[in-house]
């Protein structure tokens, strides 16, 4: 479940092993690169971080943020 804090969107998703995230943050990137709208992201091993605001309404969270949120949930 995505968390609104800090004028962001986030989550935190947890793979198999490294490939998984890796193949997963791939995917994200090309639909973030559609959007134009580009996350902030960690990852460590298996695991993935996100964080969504947009920088352009002044780093908070808008519609654009909960349409690109939805699209990841459908990558995992």
């Amino acid at each position: 479940m995505w968390q609104e804090k800090d004028n962001s969107l986030y989550k935190k998703f947890e793979f198999k092993d490294f490939s998984e995230a890796f193949g997963f943050m791939t995917r994200v990137a090309i639909e973030a690169e559609k959007m134009d709208h580009h996350p902030l992201w960690t990852n460590v091993y298996n695991k993935v971080e996100i964080w969504l605001s947009t920088h352009s309404a002044g780093d908070i969270v808008t519609d654009m943020d909960k349409k690109l949120a939805e699209k990841i949930d459908g990558l995992v």
